[in-house]
């Protein structure tokens, strides 16, 4: 397992996709599936940068491990933040239209479409959420 430990800002989402894109190109994966994981870690990073320190500045640990059987990565954020289960919102109803349906929620629910497994859980006053991804 390697980690990065940065600010949750914005400006920091270059470095941890360059950290996680490293780690994937190690192993091999094929740049579709790279492109499908640096979307979900778009989303994801930014939202902890955006809402989970209220405005202050916070720390966000990434942790990137690959795993040989079946070869596939697994990607955790961790932050200090307020207390947020992403997961626990409902899907937003996409047969409405975008005028019809409620702001907000999409991304989460395009990571959930695209990994093969999202999971959270609050430990310890952190927010751990960890994603993993089939490389073959």
């Amino acid at each position: 397992m390697k980690e990065l430990i940065v600010e949750a800002d914005r400006m920091n989402l270059p470095l941890v996709q360059a950290f996680i894109d490293e780690q994937l190109e190690e192993a091999g994966c094929p740049m579709l599936t790279q492109t499908t994981i640096d979307i979900a870690v778009e989303e994801l990073f930014v939202n902890i940068a955006c809402y989970a320190y209220g405005g202050g500045n916070g720390k966000a640990a990434v942790q990137v491990s690959v795993h040989e059987e079946p070869l596939s990565v697994e990607i955790t954020f961790i932050d200090n933040g307020v207390q947020y289960d992403p997961l626990a919102k409902a899907d937003p109803d996409t047969t409405l239209s975008a005028k019809e349906r409620k702001k907000g929620g999409l991304g989460i629910f395009m990571v959930k479409k695209s990994m093969d497994n999202v999971s959270y859980e609050y430990k310890d006053g952190k927010n751990i959420l960890t994603i993993t991804k089939k490389l073959i």
